[in-house]
């Protein structure tokens, strides 16, 4: 029940952790995931017998190997100008380094032959600045969800027989000895390790706040990205996505001077439902197989707000608007861009009508009951402004799916080593509050690993 090293959770920056230590070290590690592996990772939900979320514990979606990315879109973003501060800590060069290794591996385990797309060059930049549009830069690999799992059992293939991984056995309890180890408890158990590394994602954020408040971490309050899912025609957007794929374009409103942002876009995608603590959400997922591409493009617009005083809670005010979305429909909400615009709600008739057709069965509704104005009116002030570089995209049956809630973590107090105050206790990934996107929170994983490597 003795390790050199702990990891607690198996996303993103887990798995890269596991694999620099792994294959640089002997150290004796060992990987707690709350998850199944990744092979008996099922979401129920088929779009017949099953139709909506059932609340599995925990939720396959968001929890296992590989974490709430493994059935995303498998984009990794390349860059520093979005996707967490990780530069902030490690400096830009090194951050952009360690995002192009954690790609080497990717494609190294199956990602060979997938696209990497760019933002240089493009005559896209101008045109949005014409727009009052800024398209920010980077490089973004895009595996998509099929190849993205052949690389997350590729490198857990290899994984298993160095490192011992412990599915389904959630942490209770993380404790300092006098000797400066540490304890887990897990499923009645105590195991102990000289090094610990927390890397428990978003969907770990209560368990991490527990952990903090009890072994007085600091940290500070970080934002909360509220919005919708829009879902259009795919052609409407092809003239930018098949040049950049992902495209990450912010708007700033002329009502409120707020920034709107596009984010997570899906090519031929589809939209899909995701599990949060208890509360449903909506997301995007896109396939490189061609067989399993669809006729839509989907994208989020997102609106970011930060409270400090006196209200500090921004994830509380994102799940309470959640939570209102999924006392009205049951789940998420759909409506048409033109019933919105005209203040009245979606009918299941006019969503069947609808030239656009849904990849998600959601309920009909009135988004207009869920959002607050600001955030609301900033959206439509975006749909119309995406309309100049995109004709189509503020069209009648343009499809808006809500609420998109994206949940950052509390930002832990934290040093350049991305250790807390305690030595040999990290927190890295999405957890953590630093990075907010797979590239970034990989490139931590394998930075903490080496820095307890020593390299």
């Amino acid at each position: 029940m003795n390790y050199d090293v702990i990891i607690i959770g198996a996303g993103p920056g887990g798995i890269f952790s596991a694999y620099e230590l792994a294959k640089k070290s002997d150290l004796k590690v060992a990987v707690f995931e709350t998850g199944h592996p990744l092979e008996k990772r099922k979401c129920p939900i088929d779009g017949k017998k099953i139709k909506t979320c059932i609340g599995c514990k925990p939720c396959s979606i968001m929890n296992g190997f590989g974490g709430a990315g493994a059935f995303s879109d498998g984009k990794y973003n390349i860059t520093n100008d979005f996707g967490g501060t990780l530069y902030e800590y490690i400096g830009k060069e090194k951050a952009l380094e360690l995002m192009n290794y954690v790609d080497e591996i990717n494609v190294k385990y199956g990602g060979a032959g997938t696209a990497m797309y760019s933002t240089a060059g493009t005559s896209l930049k101008k045109i949005c600045m014409q727009n009052k549009l800024n398209l920010l830069s980077a490089s973004v690999r895009h595996l998509g969800t099929d190849i993205n799992y052949v690389v997350l059992e590729n490198l857990y293939n290899e994984l298993k027989e160095l490192v011992e991984f412990r599915f389904d056995t959630p942490v209770e309890k993380l404790e300092r000895n006098e000797d400066g180890t540490y304890t887990v408890y897990a499923k009645g158990e105590a195991y102990t390790c000289e090094k610990c590394i927390i890397s428990v994602g978003r969907s770990g954020s209560k368990w991490l706040e527990t952990v903090c408040t009890d072994m007085q971490i600091p940290t500070k309050s970080n934002r909360v990205d509220i919005g919708v899912r829009v879902e259009i025609p795919a052609a409407i957007f092809s003239h930018i996505t098949d040049e950049l794929y992902e495209s990450k374009i912010v708007y700033r409103t002329e009502k409120f001077e707020d920034n709107v942002r596009t984010f997570c876009m899906n090519p031929h995608g589809i939209v899909v439902n995701e599990n949060t603590n208890g509360i449903i959400t909506v997301n995007g997922h896109s396939f490189e197989d061609p067989e399993r591409k669809t006729d839509n493009t989907n994208f989020a617009l997102l609106v970011s707000k930060h409270f400090s005083e006196p209200f500090k809670d921004s994830n509380g005010y994102g799940e309470s608007i959640a939570r209102l979305s999924n006392m009205l429909g049951g789940g998420v909400i759909v409506q048409r861009f033109g019933d919105l615009e005209r203040g009245r709600r979606s009918t299941e008739k006019r969503i069947a009508e609808c030239t656009t057709r849904p990849t998600l069965a959601a309920t009909p509704g009135d988004l207009s009951l869920v959002l607050p104005k600001r955030i609301l009116d900033g959206i439509i002030e975006m749909i119309h402004a995406l309309d100049k570089i995109a004709p189509g995209t503020a069209n009648d049956d343009t499809l808006l799916y809500g609420v998109e809630v994206k949940f950052y973590n509390m930002e832990v107090d934290v040093d350049s080593r991305l250790e807390t105050r305690y030595p040999g206790l990290f927190v890295i990934g999405d957890g953590s509050g630093v990075t907010h996107s797979l590239s970034h929170a990989s490139a931590s994983g394998v930075y903490v690993a080496d820095e307890i490597i020593g390299l």
